[in-house]
């Protein structure tokens, strides 16, 4: 049987571009109560660190809850979470992480 040459007709999967992402790892020394506290110090990194931000997604181990919720469906064979994909592919440009991957937030600044 002769070799077929051409390419594949479905790309193979690949690692989102993560080249341009800040990534801030935060570990309290007291440990962050829940979600809605890490949101709030998450936003004040990114208010520090982009101006007005926009938060594209989150991801809650506590809860193992991701937003956009059920962004990883479409990812159940893939190493990258689709809450990760998804921000990346909407332009995050931050990524905050407290406690380990506890929360982790993605953002990107607010263009006007």
């Amino acid at each position: 049987m002769p070799h077929d040459p051409s390419p594949p007709r479905c790309p193979l999967p690949s690692q989102p571009d993560d080249t341009t992402l800040t990534v801030i790892n935060l570990n309290p020394p007291q440990s962050i109560g829940d979600y809605r506290e890490a949101m709030t110090l998450a936003d004040g990194v990114a208010q520090r660190h982009l101006g007005d931000a926009m938060l594209l997604a989150w991801y809650d181990r506590d809860r193992d809850f991701e937003s956009p919720q059920h962004a990883s469906e479409c990812h159940l064979d893939s190493a990258v979470p689709g809450y990760v994909d998804y921000g990346l592919s909407h332009g995050a440009t931050l990524k905050v992480i407290f406690e380990q991957g506890r929360f982790v937030f993605f953002y990107r600044p607010v263009e006007l």
